[in-house]
């Protein structure tokens, strides 16, 4: 990143400052916050999804708190009408096959569909959210990957005790902790680009003799 612009400029103090300015605040801030998000996103989803929800209760509004019980097409998965019943005497029959939707997709469904409140807004939350989903959908891929690996003759490790560590959940606090550090990351990053810009603009970078 620095190699270039010092072969073209003559002085490589603005080139390195900027570098580690934009370089410094992704690794440290925005990366892990971001990362934190994605990896936890389906538990974020899940969170806010409440948080809505509870929202609308108290607002008057409909909610879909029953809502785990709808497919995609909006239709109620858990009530069988006569018409979804085996024929009598039709040995064969299924029941029609009914779409699976996942705890990600349900939580983002609940969180977009009907009204908001302005703290959703205030708080950057669609942004959040949609990074939160990505990451889930992306995590989930990997975990599903993994399990169908070891059905096919990988073999998981445990503890000699059989115990197996299981990661806490996290926290609201955790959460508000990552955005917090996204957040100053930006803020760094725009901080550190615009302090570049003014020094050379202003030739206040120059060393006297």
């Amino acid at each position: 990143m620095s190699l270039l612009p010092s072969l073209l400029v003559s002085d490589i103090g603005p080139v390195l400052s900027l570098t580690g300015a934009i370089g410094g605040s992704c690794i440290s801030y925005i990366g892990p916050g971001l990362l934190y998000l994605g990896i936890n996103g389906e538990e974020f989803l899940s969170k806010i999804s409440g948080a809505i929800e509870s929202w609308r209760r108290n607002k008057g509004y409909a909610t879909s708190s029953s809502g785990a019980n709808v497919n995609n097409n909006g239709s109620d998965r858990g009530s069988v009408t006569a018409d979804d019943l085996p024929v009598e005497g039709d040995a064969d029959a299924q029941l029609p096959p009914q779409n699976d939707v996942s705890p990600t997709a349900r939580s983002y469904e609940s969180i977009h569909t009907g009204p908001k409140p302005c703290w959703y807004y205030l708080g950057l939350f669609p942004f959040w959210c949609a990074i939160a989903r990505k990451g889930a959908i992306h995590t989930n891929k990997k975990i599903d990957a993994a399990v169908a690996a070891f059905g096919r003759g990988g073999v998981a490790t445990t503890p000699d005790d059989g115990a197996v560590d299981v990661l806490p959940t996290p926290s609201k606090w955790d959460f508000t902790v990552s955005i917090i550090f996204v957040l100053f990351g930006v803020v760094s990053l725009i901080a550190g680009v615009g302090s570049n810009i003014y020094v050379q603009l202003n030739g206040m970078g120059a060393v006297g003799v």
